[in-house]
């Protein structure tokens, strides 16, 4: 029995009636329906409950109170005369003896109703988060996070692995995203940084003799946010496995994750293992995408020889992709209408045609295409009622984004209510940079390229083509959502120095950028692999969410703004002066 209550407000049952209880909670509702009767609903973490007061003297409490208020109900539990099946306490009601204020409401109006909070203002709910929070469609969300991070603590120990923390004031490392930076006070003109990813350390640990290591870590990186990324800050499940390979770290998570979305997940289907695995390259041909959703049957077709004379002007020369959708029945107002949403994401333009009931092209680019239809046929495996989605050129690139709107609006071409895993592997190890033109590590820079020290030494000889050396890189992608990247780690120095100087970066450039792992790996370094699931991405998937902010207790805004706690903020000029910083320019005004 806890204090200050004999019972949850989700707890009674007809089997306590008769009995004298004690519940506390907010004041969820209060319908008055005469002068000294009123219905109340009290609403605790646990559930509601009624109460029916029927004497003035309660009257007269409940009266002056607003909405929200926490009081605590002193009574006897009865059956109701009106049951409500929907609601867990819904055979019993309590008459209150004793209500007592606990915590006053000051305000007559809220800023929005708590059980209708999800459709208020994203703005209204951050700002009043805890609120939020109250209702319970919300924090189910919130209670999913523990269970699910709980269950993911439980498997990994499980499987052997230790949780271990990490340090969250670092180093400034080269990783891809901006850092947050940290002054340090006892050192003027120079900063910590918060770390992007534990990174370096959990290498650090398979090099100091630690076999198998894990935590649920705490992430930093100065980004924009998305609908499936947090600004600021976000979790992974971190782990790291000494002596190991990709099929190590494959089986681990293979083992680990189908039960726990198969509990936990808003769908009770998951992927068994193995997953399926997907070459970059297969993927980005097949799908247009290295984040492809299997739950999807669409592919890509490349009709790129079709067109090298094409009238039509747009296509002439160019690569073309087309992705045939059987068994359509879009309107041509909601193809375009579809089209438009792809190229709004995407940014390019992309065209259509079908193939109507009578085997006749039709609409869209149809005139474009009519003369080559027998090739077309043969290559797409063409049927009638078949919509025909085409991009060219650069707008190739929208292929992914086409399977996935059209896939998902098309029906009977999504299997929707299941979580489908697959494997992304042998990712390149370089690419051209967009700004530079010039040779760039393309995923991570920490990964052993496929053929070790021989391929690299080949590629620096102008034997192959660095661009075509693929790395033991792999991504975890479900439902078109990348979970997590992963490698197996470059754990030798000589391997690890050539592969930077590919990219214009010499020894000491290694030596200055990673003075600690480099160092380690000089004293002996194990094989190892590793991989870091992003835990809020998970439990979006597994709450059926499409924003991951409504997974997030305190979530910052688009703008990585806490607007409840006002972060970020100004400081006062004192702090500023023992850091020995100088604001520069105007200060934005809130």
């Amino acid at each position: 029995m806890m204090q200050m209550r004999t019972h949850t407000c989700g707890e009674l049952r007809l089997a306590n009636a008769g009995q004298r209880v004690k519940i506390v909670g907010w004041m969820e509702n209060v319908r008055v329906v005469g002068q000294n009767f009123a219905f109340v609903v009290l609403r605790d973490f646990y559930g509601t409950t009624q109460v029916v007061v029927e004497n003035q003297e309660m009257m007269d409490i409940i009266n002056g109170l607003n909405k929200e208020s926490t009081i605590s109900v002193e009574g006897t539990v009865r059956e109701r005369a009106s049951k409500n099946p929907k609601q867990a306490t819904g055979d019993v009601e309590v008459v209150p003896e004793k209500i007592e204020v606990l915590g006053r409401c000051r305000y007559n109006s809220l800023p929005f109703e708590i059980n209708r909070s999800r459709e208020a203002d994203e703005t209204q709910r951050l700002k009043y988060r805890y609120l939020d929070l109250r209702n319970p469609a919300v924090k189910s969300n919130i209670i999913l996070r523990c269970q699910v991070v709980s269950a993911l603590r439980a498997a990994m120990t499980q499987h052997g692995f230790l949780e271990i923390t990490t340090p969250i004031l670092t180093a400034s490392s080269p990783e891809g995203a901006r850092d947050y930076l940290v002054p340090a006070r006892k050192h003027p003109g120079k900063f910590y940084a918060l770390p992007q990813a534990p990174q370096q350390f959990k290498q650090l640990l398979m090099t100091a003799g630690f076999d198998r290591y894990f935590q649920i870590a705490p992430c930093f990186r100065d980004e924009d946010a998305r609908g499936d990324r947090s600004p600021g800050e976000f979790y992974q499940l971190d782990m790291e496995m000494a002596f190991a390979t990709q099929e190590d770290v494959f089986a681990v998570l293979e083992d680990v994750l189908p039960p726990i979305f198969a509990k936990f997940g808003t769908y009770n289907v998951a992927s068994s293992a193995p997953f399926r695995r997907i070459a970059y390259r297969d993927a980005m041909e097949t799908y247009g995408s290295d984040k492809p959703d299997l739950r999807i049957d669409l592919t890509c077709k490349n009709v790129t020889s079709l067109f090298a004379e094409s009238e039509f002007e747009a296509l002439r020369g160019q690569t073309v992709k087309m992705v045939p959708v059987s068994d359509c029945k879009l309107t041509r107002k909601q193809i375009d209408k579809l089209l438009g949403d792809c190229e709004v994401q995407s940014g390019s333009k992309a065209y259509w045609f079908k193939m109507d009931e009578n085997g006749q092209l039709a609409g869209g680019i149809a005139k474009f295409v009519t003369g080559i239809q027998e090739q077309l046929t043969q290559a797409l495996d063409l049927k009638p009622n078949t919509l025909v989605l085409v991009a060219a050129g650069a707008a190739t690139k929208s292929v992914g984004v086409l399977i996935k709107t059209f896939g998902a609006a098309c029906e009977g071409h999504m299997d929707k209510e299941r979580y489908e895993f697959c494997w992304i592997v042998d990712f390149p190890m370089y690419e051209i940079g967009d700004e530079s033109g010039q040779l760039e590590f393309c995923h991570n820079p920490f990964s052993m390229p496929s053929g070790g020290l021989e391929v690299l030494l080949k590629a620096e000889r102008g034997e192959i083509d660095p661009l075509t050396i693929t790395a033991d890189q792999y991504d975890l992608v479900c439902n078109g959502v990348e979970l997590s990247s992963g490698a197996v780690r470059n754990h030798d120095p000589e391997i690890m120095v050539k592969a930077f100087e590919l990219v214009r970066l010499g020894e000491e450039d290694v030596k200055k950028k990673f003075p600690a792992m480099y160092n380690a790996f000089c004293y002996g370094a194990p094989p190892h692999a590793g991989i870091a699931p992003g835990v809020d991405r998970m439990i979006m998937l597994l709450a059926g969410e499409s924003s991951i902010r409504e997974i997030i207790p305190f979530p910052m805004n688009k703008n990585a703004q806490d607007i409840m706690m006002g972060a970020p903020s100004t400081v006062e000029q004192k702090q500023l002066d023992e850091l020995h910083i100088a604001i520069v320019g105007e200060v934005e005004e809130d």
